[in-house]
This record gives C-alpha cells, sequence and structure tokens, in this order.
C-alpha cells in the first residue's frame, strides 16, 4: 500500500516537505551537544532505574522475549491454499502447534491505518490516522495524514545564502501511545523495525528504522527519474506527474551527459533545486561506466547497480548526502536509463530516519547502505512501464534481504523484550503482479509469454515469506512468543468507482461553469458555493460543511446528518450495471465505526467497497471522470482498500490464542501482557492470551510450552540491557 495507491499525481509527489530538514541552526547544534553529553552524564542512573523496573516487569512476564514478524498484505485464503497444497511448512507446523486465525482489520483496511491500530491497540479514532492523506479544510488541498515538516522559521541572510536560526520541525500526527512506549515506561526494551507510521521516529527505552511516510531526499514520498535520449511526446514528459522525472542527456560519441536531480537548497533565497552531474561512457561488451560524485561504477544493461553514494552541494562545506541505484536500459541510441528515487544516506541522515538517530548509521556500517524511503519499493516505475517485471522483483526482494540483515542481528541482540519488523514485499508484489493469477483482469495484456513467466509470482513470494518464517523459528529459544501477522488480505482491483462523478450525478457536486468533468487534480474546478460533499483520497468523502471548510455550505448539525444519511443510503449497494455486480457493499457514517477525540478529522462517509472494485486513480485525486465506473489498467491490480470483512489478514503463533474473532487491535495488549505489562486504559484491544497462569517465565498454556521445533538451536548474541540497547552501544563505538 505505497503512497501512490492514493492517486498518481496525489501522492508521488505529495511529500511532508522539501529539504525543510536538511541543516539545522547553530543554535540546534549546540542544543544537540548539550543534550547527548546531559544524557551521558545521567546514563548509570537511568540505567539502573529501568533495570529495576525491567526486573519487575519481567517477574510477571509469561515469556522473556516477543517476537512479532509482520507480513504485510499475507491474505488467509491464499494462506489457506498454499497449506493445503504443502507449500507453506514452516506456518503449518505453527498452526499445528500453537494458532492460526483470520485477523480482523480497520475501516478502512488501510495500511497507515491498520498498522497505526496495531501500535496503539486503539481503533483510529483514538490514533488520527483514517487514510494516507487527508484534505486541509482551508483549501479544500491535500495533505500526508501522519507527518508535518515545517521548515526554519527565522534566518540570517549572509551573501547569497539564508543562515537558519531556529530548527526545523518534524511533527507525527498520530495520536496515542505505542505499546513499545509503554513497555519502554516499564524498563523493556524493543527494536522496533519498519512498522509503517513510525516517522518521526518514537522515543522510548529501545532502537527503531522508520517506515511508511519517510520521505526521499527531495521530500517526496518517492521520484525516481528516467534519463532518456528521446525527446518524447507529452505523455513522455508528464512521468513528474505519475511518480518519475525524465530527465534528458546529452550524448557526445561514446559519452552521455546529465543532472540527477536532488532536493531543494534552504540555504538560498527560494529554495531552488539542486542536482549532482553524471557521466555515462560507453564501455566493452555492451557494458558501461558511470561517474557521479566520488563514485565509478560499473554499469551493465539490465542490472543494478549496488547502492551508490550521492552528494548534493548546498553551500561550501555543506552536503546533503543521498543513496540511489540505477539500472541502465540501453547505451546505444536511444539512451535509457533508470534511477530509483534518492534514498535519505542511512550513514549520514539528513533528518532523524531511526531512534536513537545512530541506529540508522549501525546498521548502514553493518550491512552497508540500504533503502530508507518509507515506500522503498518503486511501483510507479512499474507502473509507467519504465520498468519491467522482472527489474520490479528484483529490486524488492533485494529489500527484504536487507531487512532480513537487520531483523535478524536485531533477534541475536535482543535476548528480553520485544522485537518486531514489518516485511512490505508482500504487499507491494500483490499490488503489482496479480493481474497474472486473474484471468480476464482488464490490466491483463496480450504478452503470453510475460503472463506465463509471472503467473505464480505471487505464490513464490508466499513461499519466500514461509522460508522467512522459518528462518526465525530456527533463531528463537524455547522462552521466545511468536506472533507471525498482517494487517490486511489482498483482492483484485478490476474497476474503479469514480465517487466524485456520483456525487455529481446525484446532485451533491457541481464543476465551475456547468462543466461535467474535471481532469484537474485536489478538486481545481470545484464550484464549492453549490457543492455539498466530495471525495479526496481512498478512504471516503468529505461534507462542506459550514464552519470547517473555508467555503462550506452545509449547516453542521440536522442538516448534515441527513445528508450523510442520504449519501450512505445511495451509494450502499451501489451496482456497476455494465457488470452486473454489486460495487459498494456498504457506505457508514464515521461515528459508526470510530470513537475517541480524533473522529472529527476522518472523512464524514467512509465507503466499503466489494471484491474487485476500489476508489477510481481519478477520484482519488480529486478529479471527476464522465463515468461513475472503469477499468483499471494499470499495473497495480490488486488492492485491500475494500470492506474489511472482505480482507482480513492472518495471525500464527506458537502460543494458543483466544481466537474468538482477534483483531488487529488486541496485538499491542497480547505482547504487553506476555511481557508482564498492564494494558493501558486508552487502548481497546483485548489480550489473546487465555488466563492459564504463566509458569516460572515460560510461555502459558500447556499447550505450547515447547515454542519451537526440539531440534532449533539457541542463538546466540549480546543480552539487551543498557540504556540505550547493545545495538545502539555498538554503533556509538
Amino acid at each position: 500500500m505505497p503512497v501512490a495507491t492514493a492517486g498518481d499525481e496525489a501522492l508521488a509527489y505529495l511529500g511532508p516537505g522539501a529539504g525543510v530538514a536538511l541543516v539545522g541552526s547553530l543554535g540546534a547544534v549546540l542544543v544537540a551537544m548539550a543534550s547527548a553529553f546531559l544524557t551521558l552524564m545521567t546514563w548509570p542512573i537511568r540505567w539502573v532505574w529501568r533495570s529495576l523496573r525491567g526486573r519487575h516487569a519481567m517477574a510477571r512476564a509469561r515469556v522473556r522475549r516477543v517476537v512479532i514478524l509482520g507480513l504485510d498484505g499475507l491474505d488467509p485464503q491464499l494462506v489457506d491454499q498454499f497449506l493445503s497444497e504443502g507449500r507453506m511448512p514452516n506456518l503449518a507446523k505453527l498452526r499445528d502447534r500453537g494458532t492460526y486465525a483470520r485477523l480482523g482489520t480497520t475501516w478502512p483496511p488501510l495500511s497507515p491505518v491498520a498498522w497505526s491500530s496495531f501500535s496503539t491497540g486503539t481503533n483510529p479514532g483514538k490514533h488520527n490516522i483514517f487514510d494516507f492523506l487527508t484534505r486541509s479544510p482551508s483549501d479544500y488541498g491535500p495533505r500526508i495524514s501522519s507527518v508535518l515538516m515545517r521548515g526554519s522559521q527565522r534566518t540570517l541572510p549572509l551573501g547569497p545564502y539564508r543562515i537558519p536560526l531556529s530548527r526545523p520541525r518534524v511533527d507525527g500526527l498520530r495520536k496515542s501511545k505505542p505499546f513499545w512506549n509503554v513497555l519502554g515506561e516499564a524498563g523493556i526494551f524493543s527494536a522496533i523495525l519498519r512498522v509503517p507510521i513510525t516517522f518521526p521516529p518514537d522515543k522510548f527505552h529501545g532502537v527503531q528504522l522508520s517506515a511508511m511516510c519517510v520521505p526521499d531526499l527531495r521530500g517526496t514520498q518517492g521520484t525516481f527519474t528516467y534519463f532518456s535520449e528521446e525527446q518524447g511526446n507529452q505523455e513522455q514528459a508528464a512521468l513528474g506527474d505519475l511518480g518519475g522525472e525524465r530527465v534528458a542527456v546529452v550524448r557526445e560519441g561514446d559519452t552521455v551527459r546529465a543532472e540527477l536531480p536532488g532536493p531543494q537548497n534552504p540555504l538560498r533565497e527560494g529554495d531552488p533545486a539542486v542536482s549532482a552531474p553524471l557521466i555515462v561512457k560507453r564501455g566493452a561488451n555492451g557494458d558501461a561506466t558511470l561517474q557521479i560524485g566520488d563514485a565509478r561504477v560499473r554499469l551493465t544493461p539490465g542490472e543494478f547497480t549496488d547502492w551508490i553514494h550521492v552528494p548534493f552541494s548546498l553551500a561550501p562545506g555543506v552536503k546533503a548526502r543521498g543513496v540511489c541505484r540505477f539500472f541502465l536500459k540501453r547505451f546505444e541510441a536511444p539512451f535509457e536509463m533508470y534511477c530509483t528515487p534518492t534514498h535519505i544516506d542511512p550513514d549520514k541522515p539528513v533528518m532523524p530516519i531511526s531512534h536513537p538517530r545512530v541506529y540508522s548509521v549501525y546498521l548502514a556500517k553493518q550491512q552497508g547502505p540500504f533503502a530508507t524511503l518509507g515506500l522503498a519499493e518503486d511501483t510507479w516505475s512499474l507502473s509507467e512501464q519504465v520498468m519491467d517485471e522482472d527489474a520490479f522483483l528484483k529490486m524488492s526482494y533485494d529489500i527484504d534481504e536487507e531487512r532480513q540483515a537487520m531483523f535478524f542481528d536485531a533477534l541475536s541482540r535482543v535476548r528480553r523484550g520485544l522485537v518486531t519488523c514489518v516485511f512490505d514485499g508482500p504487499d507491494r508484489i500483490q499490488h503489482m503482479f496479480w493481474r497474472f493469477q486473474d484471468e480476464g483482469h482488464p490490466a491483463l495484456d496480450d504478452d503470453a509469454a510475460k503472463n506465463d513467466a509471472h503467473r505464480h509470482t505471487i505464490r513464490d513470494m508466499y513461499e519466500k515469506m514461509d522460508k522467512l518464517v522459518g528462518r526465525t523459528v530456527e533463531a528463537l529459544d524455547e522462552k521466545t512468543a511468536l506472533v507471525v501477522m498482517s494487517d490486511h488480505g489482498f483482492k483484485p482491483f478490476r474497476r474503479g468507482v469514480d465517487l466524485n462523478a456520483w456525487l455529481r450525478d446525484a446532485g451533491f457536486l457541481k464543476l465551475k461553469d456547468g462543466a461535467a468533468t474535471s481532469d484537474r487534480v485536489y478538486m481545481a474546478d470545484v464550484d464549492w458555493s453549490a457543492t455539498k460533499a466530495y471525495s479526496l483520497g481512498l478512504a471516503g468523502i468529505f461534507v462542506n460543511e459550514r464552519g470547517r471548510e473555508t467555503a462550506g455550505i452545509v449547516a453542521p448539525g440536522e442538516e448534515k446528518r441527513q445528508l450523510v444519511a442520504d449519501i450512505c443510503e445511495g451509494l450502499s449497494g451501489l451496482r456497476d450495471e455494465a457488470r452486473d455486480q454489486v460495487a459498494i457493499v456498504e457506505a457508514v457514517a464515521r461515528e459508526s465505526v470510530y470513537q475517541g477525540p480524533y473522529v472529527e478529522a476522518a472523512p464524514d462517509i467512509i465507503i466499503g467497497y466489494n471484491v474487485g472494485y476500489r476508489v477510481s486513480w481519478d477520484s482519488a485525486v480529486g478529479k471527476c471522470a464522465a463515468r461513475v465506473f472503469s477499468d483499471n489498467t494499470k499495473a497495480w491490480s490488486g488492492d485491500h482498500c475494500i470492506h474489511p470483512q472482505k480482507v482480513p489478514g492472518i495471525i500464527f503463533s506458537n502460543l494458543k490464542f483466544n481466537t474468538d474473532e482477534p483483531n488487529i487491535i488486541d496485538l499491542a495488549p497480547t505482547a504487553l501482557e506476555l511481557l508482564g505489562v498492564s494494558k493501558p486504559g486508552y487502548m481497546d484491544g483485548k489480550s489473546l492470551l487465555v488466563d492459564d497462569p504463566p509458569a516460572n517465565g515460560h510461555p502459558a498454556n500447556g499447550h505450547s510450552a515447547n515454542v519451537k521445533s526440539a531440534e532449533a538451536p539457541s542463538p546466540s548474541g549480546v543480552a539487551a540491557g543498557s540504556a540505550e540497547g547493545s545495538a545502539a552501544l555498538d554503533a556509538s563505538t
């Protein structure tokens, strides 16, 4: 569920801020130095205090360690199929010895929403995340829902430069408290790796690497670069609206020159964008040599380079550093080369992407540079046919291997407490390859060879995830509880529903000058003086409410309640007559599915689509098409933004859990109880543990005292007990 799911232009470019946090002020540096000194001086006291609290909690714990393995998007129907075919033997062992059940998900079943509920143990009304993006009532424009970035508010002019006098701000918008913070308050250490909606990183007793909504170095949610010798038509030139930017190259004999676009420069007036020059020289045997920055790298057509460090100069002695990978498609005319989005360099991060900040540096020293972008797998390059399926799979599995390296490093070091890691590959691959297992999908083309080659790509990925589970089990001891889970399932996305077109046809939305359609994004052509409701994003519909929206016309109270009821009645059971199918199972008022202090931030109406349907690409970015229904012909052919009862996730464990309708909000209180910590009152979830008393710190329940296979070896590594955890301490040496 990349951010791009919310629509092409909307989330390919809607970053939390471009370049605003690249540098800080001198005062900020001094404050940071003073803070570091104070931390070092008080570390012994804090260590003793946390140790005492941790021992108190662990004395009541049922296990010594909890490991949660998140496999984003693993679908129970496919899991059942592959289990019955004997393709997932490691998950089968967990099922037979412990627990396997469907896991209830959120309204809507979107990754930022579901993972926020996982983290906090609450419904969305308490954590404030309802979609990838939301709208600003002041201007109807889109905003990333989980983070707000603001640059330095005070600067000092110095020649052509502006010296920041205040710190940039990166504010997280997810509310409530993640359960690892609760564990930390009890003195229990946690390692949290790539759990979505952890940017900016949480501050707690442990280590964390942020995930979804971490921007690239340009401040976007992922902008690839396509270097081309062709002039291209208007559609090609518009790659910048669709997750990428086309850059023309200059050929001089056997040499090609170009500029890699970089971040905006906050040290110069007007924040001009900077770039890094690159040179590609023809080599022997069809290969080439790339020169960029201090790097000189061999390019082989059809292969990715390793991660390359790229510095972008902002001022004398000041550089913003990123990492990216190149993929040479062809050197001969017309020249074609792809470059991933430029990720924040984990070794020299320009903004916090981990807690403590040195943790990403530690990981980079351990395993080399790695992907840091929140949505690291570049789905848009495949959707826009800049990359092919094989290259996308290579990219995805390389990222998966990076994730495994950091996950097993954490497993080897954290012997008491919590280890949680989310793997995004299942989600990304199902989004992009579902069409190959869905005969008749509108996105399936006539290339029989390609269709045959990828018919079982999703099945192969599930088998890889099962091997990951097996490797994880082998790394556990008998006092570790393992939970394998997904945040939602997956289904085909064959047809799009344009909610704005439906609202127009029903008389609730009007375009300017009597127009019937609008191909401009973000509601640019809407006549707000005559519009009662509108849609932006994936989740649902907003009422144009008086006193809330800047040009609202619907009175709060009874008029609004009646409007919401009328729209819900009209959309519930909506039929796609061309396919003779129900497209929308039900539309519901937000108050019927959310409770808590942040319900007012949600869309007024939440849509539960049927299998095969989702909000259309146009409607998601505030356009308005001629027809309500349209075929989805993009490579992005599978999705999960439908009725939550249609796409539950899965849960496996080596413990026997209560399987009476387990829900994703139950995992936080379950992990807390396993580690001897009481559930906070704000959590909505319940513990899934049965009421058997713990026995000497071993897993509860006679059913599953042995939480791994007897032949599994005990792990080796360093126990986590220090104030910053062994991994962070290693990084600081």
